[in-house]
């Protein structure tokens, strides 16, 4: 199965840098920068999880609930360097997978892409 990855950043650096990782571990991944790219994407290609970061993407609950549900096979793993974000409460318990501090911990990350790889197959 292929290891179909979204990585979501507006900062254009650390997309490519978090995707040269990714793909250094063998993972397809497909760097986007804005949510109407991300919408659009999803529409037309199917992917197994979406990588966004929260600090340089604006997002709201209703955004989250809204590509979880068009979406239901998509797992959104978050990043950001807040630990608390208040302001994402329902769209952190209902429809993200988790959120990583950053600079991501590469242990961390693959460690949850492997369990939703696992959990997909």
């Amino acid at each position: 199965m292929t290891k179909q990855l979204v990585v979501l950043d507006a900062d254009k650096n650390q997309c490519e840098s978090l995707c040269s990782l990714l793909e250094n571990e063998r993972y397809a991944v497909t760097p986007l920068h804005s949510i109407k790219r991300l919408e659009k994407y999803l529409q037309d290609f199917s992917c197994l999880t979406v990588i966004m970061d929260i600090d340089t993407v604006p997002v709201d609950n209703r955004t989250v609930r809204e590509l979880a549900t068009n979406n239901p096979d998509v797992h959104f793993l978050c990043k950001s360097n807040d630990w608390f974000h208040p302001d994402l409460k329902d769209a952190i318990s209902n429809h993200i997978l988790a959120c990583v501090r950053k600079p991501v911990d590469s242990e961390i990350l693959f460690y949850l892409l492997n369990c939703i790889s696992n959990d997909s197959e």
